[in-house]
């Protein structure tokens, strides 16, 4: 890890170290001129029940609290002369306002306007009537959603069985995904959503099922929009999408309901095509913005093939301009040469399986004592070998790398009054195009006093700029903790809170670097010899797995397609193992990993290539999934 020691940093210190040259008494009594105040308080947007955090000087004295609409109270706990813990009192005004405090013949008011959440749900990811699993996702949407702490089923015997707000998993404010409890009630009921301030909302009615043993993951494909014959795309407004309710020239090809364009607009999802040399301009049905800012060609990274003449693009619209104006301006695919076949979301689900979902957190830095950010350029980020000037605070393997320019990853932050920019080193582009401060969805309430803020660089010009630049954490009046990624995995009835399966995919990559494995993946002997390789320097999750030789890879195949996956040491001499199929009819097939294998895996061994772990080649098999069993 590379320490930054700034000139701003060394005379900020020298005038604190003279500040603090004065007796004891003399500081006391300095604290005491400042008078009572309110510095800031969080969360900014509350409901009734919420719990608030003050801070400021002089809050010994006070002894009332005024809220909204002039609610008062004098219910709180003084934690220090600086700091006042306070529940939210239920009757403050809806449209919100300012924060006051009162001592004897004094009143301060809060610099920030207090704002009242009114969370409200708009849509399930399953339909009323569905057969829902023990251990099987449902997704909420709506708003305010951060205000929603617990969710009630039943148990196996009837009665009433909590999930609460530490078992969510929260996509800004507009999506939980809850997972139901493996030992559910077998049969239909109602679930009931409660918020902090009391209210309850009725979930659909489902018939609930317990968790089975066994089971599988399957790759799931929600097709929400399927062309209805409409031709190809010759810079015409044909493919043009909206919002139920914002189309009233009737211009669209179809509208969506709010649940589906709030994940139009938050998650991935894919636009499959035909034709093969296509040129996609993402836009607004205005023409006035375009995803990415440029037009997308075959060969670009978000095209993929699917082996069966068709292609998908992979869109993710999170922190590009665009998102802001479709509401009102629509979502149109236009350019030249393709056709739209279908608009679809892609998940991974476990089929039939006992156990439960977990999140598992990879981090890939932790903050080891910096202080916090005020305008300062510490924690500045980078790719290995691109910071000739020891600027970083660290730097990043290649694979690492990549990850954090067209995934999802979080920097963990203490403090509850941020001014957040992401920009670059040299601060010519901010993320987003704008600072982030509390309220924003892409801050996550960890509820334990810390935040996450959520970044995808995706489609935002500073990830064509960061290779060179490198990546900073800007702003004032925060601290990051901790930069990771975060994935749900399974875990099996009985586990020790390590993942049943996991994809290969999330730490395989091409030789030189160019891309990630993908599926369908045709292995082969000559295009993938030795250049598709399993990672271990950039991602713990291979040495922290705790494999052994009763570990074991599971290739799932198209049923119908023969060959063989063989699995080399880069040395081409310690090791080769295979599986195959030969008459086609196997849908999985699976090898057994060895001590050699081990060795490689785990970095005991390389042949000068430090990252390398194990290479993949062979032939015939059309390849789903490559998973490792643990």
């Amino acid at each position: 890890m590379k320490n930054i020691f700034k000139y701003l940093g060394l005379s900020l210190a020298v005038a604190l170290m003279a500040s603090f040259t004065g007796c004891e008494i003399a500081e006391e009594n300095e604290s005491a001129d400042i008078g009572l105040g309110i510095k800031v308080f969080f969360p900014t947007k509350v409901v009734a029940g919420q719990p608030i955090t003050i801070n400021g000087s002089d809050l010994s004295k006070v002894t009332e609290i005024v809220f909204p609409n002039n609610v008062s109270t004098t219910s709180f706990e003084l934690v220090s002369n600086e700091m006042i813990r306070v529940t939210t009192p239920g009757g403050i005004a809806d449209e919100g306002g300012k924060l006051l405090v009162r001592a004897q013949g004094e009143e301060a008011e809060a610099p920030q306007t207090l704002t009242v959440g009114h969370p409200s749900i708009s849509g399930y990811s399953r339909e009323a009537g569905e057969t829902v699993t023990g251990g099987e996702q449902i997704t909420i949407y709506g708003k305010d959603l951060e205000f929603i702490n617990s969710v009630e089923f039943l148990d196996e015997d009837g009665n009433p069985m909590v999930v609460t707000h530490e078992n969510f998993y929260r996509k800004g404010t507009s999506t939980i995904i809850i997972i139901v409890p493996k030992k559910v009630f077998t049969g239909a009921f109602v679930g009931k959503v409660n918020t902090i301030n009391g209210q309850t909302f009725d979930m659909p009615e489902y018939e609930y099922e317990a968790a089975v043993e066994g089971g599988h993951w399957e790759t799931v494909k929600n097709v929400f929009w399927e062309n209805p014959g409409a031709g190809a795309v010759s810079w015409n407004g044909t493919y043009r999408f909206g919002l139920d309710g914002h189309d009233g020239n009737n211009e669209c090809i179809t509208t969506f309901p709010q649940e589906i364009w709030d994940k139009i607009k938050t998650e991935t999802f894919y636009m499959t095509f035909a034709d093969t040399d296509p040129q996609i301009r993402v836009t607004t049905g205005w023409w006035s913005t375009t995803w990415t800012g440029g037009d997308i060609f075959m060969g670009n990274e978000k095209i993929i093939d699917n082996g069966d003449g068709t292609f998908s693009l992979e869109v993710n619209l999170t922190g590009d301009p665009i998102v802001d104006l479709i509401d009102d301006q629509h979502l149109l695919f236009t350019g030249d040469r393709y056709t739209p076949l279908n608009l679809y979301f892609s998940e991974d689900v476990w089929v039939g399986g006992g156990g439960h979902m977990e999140i598992v957190k990879t981090s890939i830095w932790k903050n080891e004592g910096s202080g916090a950010v005020s305008w300062n350029g510490t924690y500045r980020f980078g790719l290995d070998g691109h910071d000739g000037n020891n600027e970083c605070i660290t730097t990043f393997p290649q694979e690492t790398w990549d990850k954090i320019k067209t995934g999802t990853f979080y920097m963990l932050f203490a403090d509850g009054d941020p001014q957040i920019r992401v920009t670059t080193g040299w601060w010519s582009r901010t993320w987003t195009g704008d600072d982030i401060y509390m309220g924003n969805e892409r801050i996550l309430d960890n509820g334990d006093g810390t935040f996450s803020l959520e970044v995808n660089l995706t489609g935002d010009p500073i990830v064509d700029m960061i290779d060179e630049q490198h990546l900073l954490f800007t702003g004032d009046r925060y601290t990051p903790l901790e930069l990771y990624f975060q994935e749900e995995v399974w875990v099996e009835e009985g586990g020790d809170n390590g993942p049943k399966e996991i994809d290969i995919a999330s730490f395989t990559m091409y030789e030189d670097r160019s891309a990630f494995l993908e599926y369908p993946y045709f292995p082969s002997w000559g295009e993938n010899s030795g250049k598709l390789r399993m990672m271990r320097g950039g991602d713990p999750a291979i040495e922290t797995l705790g494999l052994t030789t009763s570990s074991k890879f599971i290739v799932y195949k198209e049923a119908g397609t023969t060959g063989q996956i063989q699995w080399n040491s880069p040395n081409w001499v310690d090791f080769n193992v295979g599986c195959n199929d030969w008459d086609g009819s196997a849908e999985t097939i699976e090898v057994a990993i060895t001590e050699d294998m081990l060795a490689w895996l785990n970095g005991e061994m390389t042949d000068g290539w430090s990252d390398t772990a194990i290479i993949l080649q062979g032939d015939g098999l059309k390849v789903t999934k490559i998973v490792l069993v643990p």
